[in-house]
């Protein structure tokens, strides 16, 4: 084993870990934090398939302003425990049941794929996801539409302002 799939079994790990704490947190907030820990790990995959531009957007857009939206609403929300209503037996054995279907699945995905697992290909060299050929095509190929998309959230960030301030 080398320590790319090291690293790609680690993350894979702690991603599967976050993900199953953010079902089970009972805090809302919580579930939040671990899923920013989530979009971290799977930052870290983007990273070793040479994506740097998705890895450094999801860390902007999913781990920054998505989660800063969720904690606000949560926040804001109010949620209170003796407030929730009780779920009924038939809906906890009807989650139980579609759980286990998808865990039968996974199973079965992982038992199909043991038989590709000494053919593995991980991206070392080429420029497909990084930032520099991504910006000279944006910058030189589609600089009109890339002006006119930037005048177009200009023109909504004022209008959501005025709205805003009403």
């Amino acid at each position: 084993m080398n320590t790319l799939e090291i690293l790609f079994y680690a993350l894979s790990a702690f991603a599967i870990v976050s993900a199953v704490m953010v079902l089970i947190s009972k805090n809302p907030i919580h579930s939040v934090l671990w899923l920013i820990l989530v979009f971290f790990a799977i930052s870290g995959h983007y990273i070793l398939l040479n994506a740097q531009f998705l890895a450094i957007v999801n860390i902007i857009v999913y781990a920054g302003a998505i989660m800063v939206l969720f904690l606000f609403v949560i926040m804001l929300m109010n949620v209170k425990k003796d407030k929730e209503p009780q779920k009924q037996n038939l809906i906890k054995f009807i989650g139980v049941i579609a759980g286990g279907s998808f865990l039968t699945l996974l199973i079965a995905l992982v038992k199909q794929t043991s038989q590709l697992q000494g053919k593995t290909v991980l991206l070392k060299e080429g420029t497909i996801g990084l930032i520099h050929p991504l910006g000279k095509a944006l910058f030189s190929d589609y600089v009109v539409p890339f002006e006119i998309s930037s005048v177009l959230f200009l023109s909504a960030m004022v209008g959501a302002v005025i709205i805003g301030k009403k």
